[in-house]
């Protein structure tokens, strides 16, 4: 007897989609926000201790670029030396220990964090283009923070516990808005209607900050609040970084403890309800803990944009889209891309500290139109 013809199409989507799960990037959202996995074959991937081998390795070298490099060079060797503290007094001590030290650290952190949050994004609204910057996460929490810095709400304890509460809350608000705003009465996403809304949350705070600023009319202010919209590592000192460096290791080992959630998402909202996934709680869940990661990454950084959304896709490459291996490569590649690009902020115009997010915007902005072609041309391929 012949098969069903609609049961057989949904058996068949579902492998496909399963398939893309074990070995490709989540598919561009479509109507309804199911979505149809890449055509062709699975990408290959390399052997997970050797990309994890690799990753480190990297990053120990970024490290020590960025620890040697910059207005003042300092040989490698006592860069090493100064590091294991077998260094007799050196005059680069305080250069390398109290000065570059703590911002390769913090520069590590929030490329990894950033990484990790949009990884997650990506498979919680099922999207490529997802990522911290782009539907306004970012925007919202340094618009939450502008405000604490220019309103000088609880000044005495600002760096520590204020600004990273606001940016937490700022970013919250700004995810949910967004959320709102894209999600279809049936419940999907499209492409088009989940970026829209997060560029349009990202315009009308970037406005709110402006507005903030030019109501104050205070000129000090204005150095700090380039510094939020821009993003930067130059203020990174030891006593700032307990707080990110915490909130990254929890953040990233309750998202991977969440793999097997994230995987059946990638699958379809319908596939993920049938095998006892209560989406709507299970999202709700994760989009407060990946605005708390990211307020307070932005609170100490500012709003670094598209190291989520391009790292993800490179991990992707080298050990497929199973979460509970993707997340650990996104986060060392993360730290590795943003200890880089911040030696080279520091160094391409030195002595003058470029920021940040203006390089990661340079490369970013390129990616993100390269995705939205090839995601126009996925969705114009026939059936």
């Amino acid at each position: 007897m012949r098969e069903f013809q609609p049961v057989r199409r949904l058996r068949t989507s579902r492998e496909a989609a399963i398939a893309g799960v074990r070995g490709r990037q989540p598919p561009v959202s479509g109507r309804g926000g199911i979505g149809e996995p890449p055509a062709g074959p699975p990408t290959r991937t390399l052997p997970y201790t050797l990309v994890i081998t690799a990753l480190v390795l990297a990053l120990t070298a970024a490290a020590l670029a960025a620890l040697a490099l910059g207005s003042v060079r300092i040989p490698t060797a006592d860069v090493i030396q100064i590091l294991t503290g077998n260094a007799d007094p050196s005059p680069y001590r305080t250069i390398v220990l109290d000065v570059r030290l703590p911002r390769v650290i913090l520069g590590a952190a929030v490329g990894a964090g950033l990484a990790v949050v949009g990884t997650t994004l990506q498979a919680l609204v099922r999207n490529p283009l997802a990522d911290p910057f782009l539907l306004g996460v970012s925007s919202g929490a340094s618009a939450a923070a502008v405000s604490v810095i220019v309103l000088g709400v609880g000044a005495g304890m600002a760096t520590t516990v204020t600004i990273p509460a606001a940016s937490f809350a700022g970013a919250f608000l700004a995810l949910l808005v967004v959320y709102a705003l894209a999600r279809e009465p049936g419940g999907g996403f499209t492409t088009t209607r989940l970026i829209l809304a997060g560029v349009a949350v990202s315009y009308v705070l970037s406005a709110l900050t402006s507005l903030i600023l030019v109501v104050s009319a205070r000129a000090d202010h204005l150095k700090e609040v380039l510094y939020w919209t821009l993003g930067g590592l130059g203020s990174a000192r030891w006593d700032m970084l307990a707080l990110p460096l915490t909130v990254l290791a929890v953040g990233t080992a309750l998202l991977i403890a969440l793999a097997r959630p994230l995987d059946l998402l990638l699958v379809g909202e319908e596939g993920a309800t049938v095998l006892g996934l209560d989406t709507a709680r299970f999202r709700a869940g994760v989009f407060v803990l990946t605005s708390l990661v990211t307020g307070v990454l932005v609170a100490h950084s500012g709003a670094i944009g598209f190291v989520g959304l391009m790292v993800p896709h490179a991990a992707r490459m080298l050990v497929g889209a199973a979460h509970r291996a993707l997340l650990p490569v996104a986060a060392l590649m993360g730290a590795v891309f943003l200890v880089v690009a911040d030696l080279a902020a520091r160094t391409v115009a030195a002595p003058q500290d470029i920021p940040v997010g203006v390089l990661t915007a340079l490369t970013g902005g390129p990616f993100f139109l390269w995705l939205l072609r090839r995601g126009r041309a996925r969705e114009g391929a026939p059936a």
